[in-house]
C-alpha cells in the first residue's frame, strides 16, 4: 500500500512539473522594450508567414519595440498574402525595414511588394529585386481581360507604395507591366531602394538617427538602434508545419487517402494500421485547407460527403447514400474554392487522378459487399449438413459420430451403420444430426 502511495505521489509530482513547464512555454520569454525586433522571410509568401509576420510586428510593438526588420529572401508568392503583409505594415505603429539578404537572396515577385511597402528598403550585394508581374500558379502568363485587370490593379497599388515612400514609382510599375528586375547596385543608383549595406549590423549602423514618416503626419525618430538589443521572432514549429500543410494539393492528397484508409479498415476489420494512419492523413489533410482561405461550409460539405461513402459501404440504401455523397462533394468542391485565388487551388490533374483511384476502390468495395450480402449465411448445426462424418458408436439407429473433430449425437434415417464407418450429414433436430450411409463408390474423405 506505501509503494503504491508513493509511485501515486511521484506521479502528480511529474504531471505538476510538466503542466509547470507547459505554462511556461507559452508564456514565452519577456521582451525588452526599445529593442530591434528581427524577422526572417525566408521562402515562398504564404497564409503562414503572413501570419507570422502579422505576430512579429504585433510583438515588437507590444513591447514598445524601435524597429522591425524583415530579412527577406524570397521568390515571390500569393497575392493575396502579399497584400495581407503590405496592409499590416502600413497600419503598424512601429517602423518596418525590408533587408534583402543574404547575398544570392531576392525580393522578387510579390516580396518587391512587400519591400516597397516598407519605411526602409535595403539590399545586401550580390542580391536582386523585380519581376513582379503576375502569373498562375503554374508559372503561365494570366490571359484576356483577367490578365489585364490584375496587372493594373498590381501596377496601381506598387506604385502608390511607391510614391508613398517616396521611391522610383516609375521602376516599380516596369517591375510589373514589363517584369523589369535590378540587383542591388542598379535598385540604388535608381532609387528604388535607400541602402547597399552587407549585414544588419552595417544597416542599423547606417539609419541610426534618422527619421521615418510612419503615416502621414506621424514621424519616428531611429534613434540608438545600432546599440539597441536585438530580439529574433522566428517560426514557431507549429507555424513551419502548417506551412507545409498549407498546401491544397497536399492536402486533397491526405484526404483522399486518408479516405482509402479509413473504407480499408472498416471493410476489413482488425488490420488497424490503415485506420490509423487514414484517420491521421485525413485530420492533417483539414488541417491544412483549414489554413487556407477557402469557405468553411465547402470543408463541411466535404467532409460529410465521405461520411455518406462510407455508409453506403455499410447500409444497403439502394446508392442513395453514394449518390448523396456525389452531391455533397461536387458543392463542398465548388463552395470551398470559390472565391479562391487560382494559386492557392489544388492541382487539377492531380484532382482527377485521385478521383477515379477513390471512386475505383470505392466502386470495387462496394461491389464485394454486395456480393457477399447476397450470399445466405449459414451457421450452426445446418452449416454441416453435406459433411461427411465417421461413427464412434454403434448407430442402431442412434449413437455418436466424429465430425470437425466434435463428437456429436446422431441417428441414422434408416437402417444401422457399424462403428468407424462413413456416414453423411443429411439433416439436423434440435441437437441430433441426422445421418445416411455413404455409398461405397463415394470418394469423399470423412470430416475429422
Amino acid at each position: 500500500m506505501r509503494h503504491r502511495y508513493r509511485r501515486l505521489v511521484a506521479a502528480a509530482s511529474l504531471t505538476v512539473g510538466l503542466l509547470m513547464l507547459l505554462v511556461s512555454a507559452c508564456g514565452g520569454e519577456r521582451t525588452p522594450s526599445g529593442a530591434v525586433h528581427v524577422l526572417e522571410l525566408d521562402g515562398t509568401i504564404g497564409p503562414i508567414v503572413d501570419q507570422y509576420i502579422d505576430r512579429g510586428i504585433s510583438r515588437a510593438e507590444d513591447s514598445q519595440a524601435r524597429l522591425v526588420v524583415i530579412v527577406m529572401d524570397t521568390p515571390g508568392g500569393l497575392s493575396s498574402s502579399m497584400e495581407s503583409i503590405v496592409k499590416r505594415i502600413l497600419r503598424a505603429n512601429v517602423p518596418v525595414a525590408v533587408f534583402v539578404y543574404p547575398p544570392g537572396g531576392r525580393a522578387a515577385s510579390a516580396g518587391t511588394f512587400v519591400t516597397m511597402a516598407a519605411h526602409i528598403a535595403a539590399m545586401a550585394p550580390g542580391t536582386r529585386i523585380g519581376a513582379a508581374s503576375a502569373v498562375n500558379i503554374d508559372g503561365s502568363d494570366i490571359e484576356g481581360t483577367l490578365g489585364k485587370k490584375i496587372e493594373n490593379d498590381a501596377a496601381a497599388l506598387i506604385r502608390a507604395l511607391a510614391e508613398m515612400r517616396g521611391r522610383n514609382a516609375d521602376w516599380a510599375e516596369s517591375a510589373v507591366r514589363d517584369a523589369a528586375s535590378a540587383n542591388a547596385d542598379e535598385a540604388l543608383r535608381l532609387g528604388v531602394i535607400e541602402y547597399e549595406v552587407p549585414d544588419l549590423t552595417a544597416l542599423l549602423r547606417a539609419i541610426d538617427g534618422r527619421r521615418v514618416e510612419l503615416r502621414p503626419g506621424v514621424t519616428f525618430e531611429l534613434g540608438n538602434v545600432s546599440s539597441a538589443p536585438r530580439v529574433e521572432t522566428k517560426m514557431t514549429a507549429w507555424e513551419r508545419f502548417l506551412e507545409f500543410l498549407a498546401d491544397p494539393t497536399l492536402a486533397s492528397i491526405l484526404i483522399s487517402l486518408g479516405f482509402l484508409g479509413l473504407i480499408f479498415e472498416l471493410s476489413n476489420p482488425g488490420l488497424i494500421f490503415p485506420g490509423v494512419a487514414g484517420a491521421i492523413a485525413m485530420v492533417l489533410g483539414f488541417l491544412g485547407l483549414g489554413a487556407l482561405p477557402v469557405e468553411t461550409a465547402g470543408l463541411a460539405l466535404i467532409a460529410l460527403a465521405l461520411v455518406f461513402f462510407a455508409l453506403e459501404l455499410f447500409v444497403p440504401s439502394g446508392g442513395i447514400l453514394g449518390a448523396g455523397g456525389v452531391v455533397a462533394l461536387i458543392l463542398g468542391a465548388i463552395i470551398a474554392f470559390r472565391d479562391t485565388p487560382a494559386e492557392l487551388q489544388p492541382n487539377r490533374i492531380v484532382l482527377g487522378i485521385l478521383a477515379f483511384v477513390v471512386v475505383g476502390m470505392f466502386v470495387s468495395i462496394a461491389l464485394g459487399l454486395a456480393r457477399m450480402r447476397r450470399i445466405p449465411a449459414v451457421i450452426g448445426l445446418e452449416a454441416m449438413i453435406g459433411k461427411s462424418a465417421i461413427a464412434r458408436t454403434p448407430l442402431t439407429p442412434e449413437g455418436f459420430v466424429l465430425v470437425q473433430g466434435e463428437r456429436w449425437r446422431a441417428r441414422m434415417a434408416e437402417g444401422q451403420a457399424r462403428e468407424g464407418e462413413r456416414v453423411r450429414i443429411v439433416g439436423a433436430e434440435g441437437f441430433e444430426l441426422v445421418v445416411r450411409k455413404e455409398d461405397a463408390g463415394d470418394g469423399t474423405t470423412p470430416e475429422g
